[in-house]
């Protein structure tokens, strides 16, 4: 039985905020999500988050998980202290990470913990050795790494600061075992805290495990941190992306969030950011200059300056320059959306067309569709949206605005400069505006 505590109690002042440290965004998601994401696999049975400061905030972002409340911040140890009358009967081992330390890869945490069960440990970290551990408590070993002690860098002697093997903060305990030792720590120290590693000089064995990389263990106490966190985090999705098959032109300047999928052959332009739930298909060009945010961008399409959010688009597709598809917007194959073109909440159905200068809101459009330079749909009278539904083959003229709630048929022609106000049956031709008149001989009056 594994159980898992999350640390998330303190405010974090470095980060100049009154935003709770752990719920800062990484990548798209808070720290102290990323957090548990890094367990997850381990299956715990229970995970508890030991909250403090502005701590209905951060219960309003985690589902699924117990809530400890720590009132008083004195320390990790006393952050444990607090899940004694929680834990009361379990048997099994306790992993304890912080909710500010949100690199961890699940295979590091899979070996602590293996390497925890298989040696029998009554308790075992995760150490790194850096090449400059100033900030860090320092990890003293004999053979076979077993621990022998733990100092805080601020209690450490200019020898002791030598030793570059830091504790990262991150524990796997028998829970019985340390439940019965954490009532002897004490606050012998100058913050006059209860520090957790005190509970090394209780129990036995105590062993590290030595984490391979170890920007894996960065935590976060500032802006800049936090940066960097997110710098470490590119490089890992990047890299994973090139290996796989996917072409990043200029990487530093491209941003991909972890819960994007990419398929093999696609080409990702430089200046380009994809976030959330996107996913990417083979052959596809995105960019430059391209935000793709929660859609679904299928084969060979290609998308060029432009923002597509919560959108589907389909094979063979072209948007852009200057594009900006919202709301729910789905385009068929082989459809191109040109420049300066807005769709909200619209649906194009195959090789259909609006090739600039064009608004359509809350529209559905059939295959072969299309739309001259300048067609709107004016779709909101200033109290609700309506609808506008165009039939297959129909072609708007340039400047022409569709009056919703609009239909217009199947095979239909819109005479440029139209404002439409009625449905048009099939194989129509419709005409809406005031007949030219032309005076001749007419100049204006100086």
């Amino acid at each position: 039985m594994v159980a898992v505590a999350i640390l998330a109690a303190g405010r974090g002042t470095r980060m100049k905020s009154n935003l709770p440290k752990v719920l800062h965004q990484l990548g798209g998601k808070s720290l102290v999500q990323r957090t548990l994401e890094s367990c997850g696999d381990l299956t715990p049975e229970r995970r508890l988050v030991i909250v403090g400061y502005e701590a209905q905030r951060v219960k309003e972002v985690l589902k699924g998980v117990e809530f400890i409340h720590q009132k008083e911040q004195l320390g990790t140890g006393h952050a444990l202290q607090q899940l004694i009358p929680h834990l009361g009967g379990f048997t099994g081992d306790l992993l304890v990470l912080n909710g500010d330390v949100p690199l961890l890869r699940p295979s590091t945490l899979a070996q602590l913990l293996q390497t925890h069960q298989k040696h029998q440990n009554a308790a075992t970290l995760l150490t790194a050795n850096l090449p400059n551990p100033h900030g860090y408590g320092r990890v003293f070993c004999h053979g076979n790494n077993l621990v022998s002690q733990i100092i805080e860098h601020r209690d450490c002697t200019e020898t002791q600061k030598q030793n570059h093997r830091i504790n990262a903060g991150i524990y796997c305990f028998n829970w019985p075992k340390l439940a019965a030792v954490l009532p002897k720590l004490t606050a012998n120290n100058d913050q006059q805290e209860y520090y957790l590693t005190e509970v090394v000089d209780y129990l036995e064995p105590v062993m590290a495990v030595n984490v391979e990389d170890y920007l894996e263990i960065s935590g976060i106490n500032d802006r800049k941190q936090l940066a960097t966190a997110y710098d470490i985090l590119q490089v890992r999705v990047k890299d994973g992306w090139m290996k796989a098959g996917v072409t990043l032109i200029d990487p530093d300047s491209i941003t991909i969030e972890d819960t994007v999928q990419l398929q093999p052959n696609s080409i990702i332009e430089p200046g380009t950011h994809l976030r959330g739930n996107t996913v990417i298909g083979s052959g596809t060009r995105i960019g430059p200059g391209s935000l793709i945010e929660n859609s679904r961008i299928g084969d060979n399409v290609t998308v060029l300056y432009s923002v597509v959010r919560d959108s589907e688009v389909a094979e063979g597709a072209t948007i852009g320059p200057y594009a900006h598809l919202r709301g729910k917007v789905q385009v068929g194959e082989v459809c191109r959306v040109g420049n300066f073109v807005e769709l909200k909440n619209a649906t194009l159905g195959e090789e259909t067309n609006v090739a600039h200068l064009s608004y359509l809101g809350d529209a559905t459009l059939g295959d072969q569709v299309n739309i001259g330079a300048g067609t709107i749909t004016a779709n909101y009278d200033g109290v609700k949206k309506h609808p506008t539904s165009i039939g297959n083959r129909t072609k708007t003229g340039s400047n022409s605005v569709l009056v919703a709630p609009i239909e217009l048929g199947e095979d239909v022609t819109v005479a440029a400069g139209s404002v439409l106000t009625e449905n048009v049956q099939d194989d129509s031709l419709a005409i809406a505006r005031a007949r030219q008149v032309v005076k001749k001989g007419w100049k204006p009056k100086k």
